[in-house]
Formats: structure tokens, C-alpha cells, sequence
């Protein structure tokens, strides 16, 4: 018999002071059968970092002509791309041709990432945006996030801060930024 997805339902108080975006959130969150929690927290938190209007989670694990999140435009273009893990070096290229923006979230060390993105010569490789999330911090929130969850997530000047429920302290951690370009110029002891 085939396993259905997991719903969860995240109540989400999104304060990104950087982009002066203020937003109270309903999330349903359908956590594939193969998906682990830390890379499900993953794709929530890329929805919190790029949040924007009419920004939505794609079919990703379900369908992989699909990203995980995505914005598409009225006449069917797809304005953002986002992936979360750590994509191929085809798929990048496919992706970048075919989106306006694409933008990559990651939990892991970003050595894999960099190996990808070395194989071939990716469309608009400079304009990729690489969103590196603490591993802790994810770990922290997939302990701490249940299938039905309220959030606090105020991201400011590179600094992430969520609250799960009631809990007294904030998970915290910086997010690194860079671009697919950026990070295949670094050398190997960057990668962690």
C-alpha cells in the first residue's frame, strides 16, 4: 500500500526586517513519504527567506519537473524557482533557462553543491542565489515542530530567530547568502 503524505499546519508570524515584509502566514505543508522533517523545516524556512506574493510550495518530492517552491506568473511563466537540498547541475541549468529568478535553500554542507555546480557550465550561474541555513537551527526545528505548529521567524541583517510554540528561548543562527557562481570559486575548507 502507498504511503500519503504527512499535512502539517504552521501558523507563521514572519517578520523579515530587511525587506520590511510583515506577514501573518497559513501554511499546509504536505511532508512527502520519503522526505525527512530537517528537509521539510528546510522548505519552510525557504518559504519564510523568499517569501513574496503568490510564492507556493510546488509538488517537488511528488513530481521532480517541479520545484519546491515557485512563483508563477498569470500567463503561466515561472517568475521563481527555489529548490531545497542540493539539486544536479542539469536540473540547475534546465531551471535557470526556464524561470526568471531561481533561488537554491540548503541545510547541508555545501560541498556537494559546489562538486554540481563544477560538472557543467550552468545557465546564468551568477545570478543563482545559494541560501545556506544552519544545520542546527533545522535540526532544533524539526525536533521541535509538530503537525500543527505556530512559528515566530524574524530574519534581519543575515540573522535567522524562530520560536515554536510557546517554547521561552528562539532557535538562532545566521544564513549565508552567495551566489552559485561565488560558491564554486571557493576553495574546499569554505564548503562547511
Amino acid at each position: 500500500m502507498a504511503q500519503t503524505a504527512t499535512i502539517h499546519t504552521l501558523q507563521v508570524e514572519l517578520s523579515d526586517i530587511d525587506r520590511n515584509i510583515y506577514e501573518s502566514l497559513s501554511l499546509r505543508v504536505a511532508q512527502h513519504p520519503s522526505e525527512d522533517m530537517p528537509r521539510m523545516v528546510a522548505r519552510v524556512l525557504a518559504y519564510c527567506l523568499l517569501y513574496e506574493a503568490d510564492l507556493e510550495f510546488g509538488r517537488g518530492l511528488s513530481n521532480v519537473e517541479e520545484p519546491a517552491l515557485w512563483r508563477r506568473l498569470p500567463d503561466g511563466r515561472i517568475a521563481h524557482w527555489v529548490d531545497v537540498g542540493h539539486p544536479s547541475a542539469d536540473r540547475l541549468h534546465r531551471a535557470s533557462k526556464a524561470a526568471d529568478k531561481l533561488s537554491i535553500v540548503t541545510h547541508k554542507e555545501l560541498g556537494q553543491l559546489q562538486r554540481e555546480a563544477a560538472k557543467r557550465a550552468i545557465h546564468r550561474a551568477d545570478e543563482i542565489d545559494v541560501w545556506r541555513l544552519p544545520g542546527a537551527l533545522v535540526s532544533a526545528l524539526a525536533a521541535l515542530t509538530t503537525r500543527k505548529s505556530q512559528w515566530v521567524v524574524v530574519h534581519a541583517e543575515g540573522g535567522l530567530m524562530v520560536t515554536v510554540d510557546d517554547a521561552s528561548e528562539p532557535v538562532e543562527g545566521v544564513v549565508e547568502r552567495r551566489t552559485l557562481w561565488a560558491l564554486s570559486a571557493l576553495p574546499a575548507s569554505h564548503q562547511r
